[in-house]
Parts: structure tokens; sequence; C-alpha cells
């Protein structure tokens, strides 16, 4: 390969671009910031770039989180400034096929020697699919020959799916009004799901503030119809978060009945009264778990009982891809210490004929089955019986990975 290639300019990006990534790698990875409100910050600071210019950024910074041990390899070091980082980006458009930009930062810098080094083969896997040691060998022990096409589509960005709202509309009409604004859509599955052709900014849409679409990925749009809810049930989501759950149990019941949605993060369950607001979802109730009062008093009450527990994420690392970064091997076992105390302690508001689902964003064993099987043979778990349950891989249809079992309590 001759250097002539590199030395042309034509398709760099402007510097402004690359400072902005840059910075915000410096914020994700120096800073210890979270990628997805670091690219939020960074695109609201650079109001005047325009949608390639937007895209750009938050692609190129995503790209970089996924793959960020592997250049750093290429690199030979960790960056500890904004020098380092522009010297990454390059190796990150090097990579893609793109011009060797024409930078300062990058003097001393080889890259026909770079590109040799990254067309070897011989690295290990780790490195090539870039996630720690601890964390390849943990996945490789739990899922044995699955791990590697695993640990390989986890590395591919993820689709942008929606949720259509049924409280408000439709999907042939939710199609229709999103392709008049711009925004291509294919239908996934039999319900509710619109996956996006080609990724925009779904948010500026009328549609979108209008509440007639949440975005979801499919695999978690599965959750909700497992626990099968009525309307005019009691129905708990004992662990909501930001509500994206809750919101679809919401319209399965059609807004009838009572949906209580419980956090031991009051702000979590803030930004649901908004979303809910917008979805007119007007059936749901929020109640912040801040003592083991709140869970006694709904003792034997809910008909359905969703518990979409805190887990390692590892199923939607494409979509948060500095997870693998942040996560510690330490920190597993004390999650799945956390699975299983919110499964004995929360089943309890579970009344005798209600179900309940357990549902992970995790593809490890260990959060997902082994943690099932532990609660049926516990004393709490008597009475409850495995229904059914379902472990979804990122390969086998290109979305999210994650688990969900059906339990019924006799």
């Amino acid at each position: 390969m001759s250097l002539s290639r590199f030395q042309k300019n034509t398709g760099s990006p402007p510097p402004a671009l690359a400072r902005a990534v840059a910075q915000a790698l410096g914020a994700i990875f120096i800073d210890g910031r979270h990628a997805d409100k670091v690219i939020e910050f960074t695109l609201r600071d650079n109001p005047k770039a325009g949608s390639s210019d937007r895209a750009f950024i938050a692609e190129t910074t995503y790209d970089m989180v996924r793959h960020y041990r592997r250049y750093c390899a290429l690199l030979g070091k960790i960056p500890t400034d904004d020098a380092h980082f522009w010297q990454l980006i390059a190796i990150h458009l090097l990579l893609r096929g793109q011009p060797w930009p024409p930078w300062r930062e990058l003097e001393g810098l080889d890259p026909v020697a770079i590109q040799t080094q990254a067309d070897a083969q011989d690295a290990p896997r780790a490195l090539l699919e870039s996630i720690p040691d601890w964390l390849d060998e943990l996945g490789s022990t739990e899922l044995v020959d699955a791990w590697p096409p695993t640990l390989h589509a986890l590395n591919q960005p993820a689709q942008v799916v929606l949720r259509v709202n049924t409280l408000k509309a439709d999907r042939n009409s939710v199609q229709k009004r999103l392709a008049e604004e711009g925004v291509e859509t294919m239908p996934e599955g039999d319900a509710e799901a619109l996956v996006l052709t080609v990724r925009k900014n779904v948010f500026q849409t009328e549609a979108f503030k209008k509440g007639l679409f949440e975005v979801q990925d499919y695999s978690s749009q599965l959750v909700a119809p497992l626990l099968a809810p009525e309307p005019g049930m009691r129905v708990i989501d004992a662990c909501a978060g930001g509500g994206g759950k809750a919101l679809h149990l919401a319209a399965l019941m059609q807004n009838k009945g009572s949906l209580i949605a419980l956090d031991t993060l009051a702000w979590k369950l803030d930004a649901l009264k908004l979303r809910a607001r917008r979805a007119g979802a007007s059936n749901i109730e929020t109640r912040p778990i801040d003592n083991r009062k709140v869970i006694k008093r709904l003792q034997h009450s809910a008909d359905r009982l969703l518990l979409d527990v805190p887990c390692s994420g590892l199923g939607v690392l494409r979509r948060n891809p500095d997870t693998k970064w942040k996560l510690k091997a330490e920190t597993m076992e004390s999650l799945r210490h956390l699975q299983q105390s919110i499964l004995q302690d929360y089943s309890t508001m579970l009344r005798p004929g209600g179900q309940m689902v357990y549902a992970t964003c995790s593809v490890l064993p260990s959060e997902n089955q082994v943690q099932v099987q532990a609660f049926l043979a516990s004393e709490a778990g008597q009475g409850f019986q495995l229904r059914t349950e379902r472990r979804i891989l990122p390969q086998d249809e290109g979305y999210d990975g994650f688990y969900m079992a059906l339990l019924a309590k006799e």
C-alpha cells in the first residue's frame, strides 16, 4: 500500500467535526461520563451543525467507543489528551477506507504501518472485538460456542425501532404519517413495531411530539405482551425506570385498570410521568420505592407483575457500547445478588392466580435462566411455576439480546 493514498485530503472531515468527536471521547474515557449523555450535550453544543454533521458526530463517537481497545492498540497508547483522540479518529477513518487527514496532530504516525498491523489476523479475539479480557472469558464460559457470534453482533450498530402507541394510532397510519415527514420505515412482527430504513432523528417529528410512537427495540417490545395484561387488571411494573415497558403495558390495557410503576430512583419516575402525558397513558400511577413498606403494602395485590431487573446490559451493547468499559468483574456478583433479592422480595406483590415476568437485557445465563431456577428452588419461589422462557441473542434476529421468563403463581 503506497503512502500517496493517505496524503490526499479529499473526503476528510472538517477539523471542527473532529474536534467535537475528540472532546466527546475525552469526556467519556477521561472524565468517565456516559456516552449517550455526552453525545446529547455535544450535539446541543453544536446547534448550527447540519443533519449530516450531527450524524457524523454521533455515529463516529459511538463507533469509536465500540472499538476503543483495538484503536488504542493500533495507536500504541491509552489516550491522555485531545491530540491522542484526534489520532484515534484518524485510525478509525483509515480502517473504513477513508483518506488519512492532514491534521498536525498526526505527525509521526505511519498510516501504512497502522493498516498493516490492523490487517493482521493473529490478534486475540478480545482485542479484535475490542472487549475487556475478563468479559470475553466470562462470555465464553457461559455461552461457549454462541459467544463469538454474539460478541461480533454486539459490535454492530443498532437499528432504530419504534413502537406504535396504540392508544392513539395504528401502525399503518403512523407509518404513513412518518413517511410524510421524510422518515421511511418497514413493519416488523405482527403488532406495533416499525424499523427505520434510514437512520434519522425521529424525536423532532410531529408524530413523536403527538405521542404516536416510542423508540423501543423490537426485543424489548416482546416483554409486555408476554405478561398478557388485560384491561381492568392491577398491573405492577416494579423496576419501571424511564417507563418504556410501562407505557407498552398501559397501551395493552387500553388505559383501563391500574398500572403501578415502581422504582428506587424517583427522577426516573418523573421522566415516566412526562412520557405518559405525551402518550396519553392515564392509568399509570408512579410510586418511588423509598422504604420496604412500599412493597409490603402491595403484597398479594397484583394480577400481573413485571420484574425488568437491573442487569449487566450486555444484550444492548450495540446501543450502549460504553457499558463494556464501565462494567467491572467484581460488580457482576453484586448484580446477581440484587437480581435474586428482587425476585425473592418483589414476587410477594403477586396474588395467587397471577402471572409474573422476569426479564433482563443480558445474554448471560447466570443473570437469566440460573436466576429463575434459583428462585423456583427457594422458599419464596414455592407455588410458582415456569410457564415459558425466551432467550434472544443479537445474532438471532438482529435486535437486542434479551431474556424473559413467564411464571405463574398457584
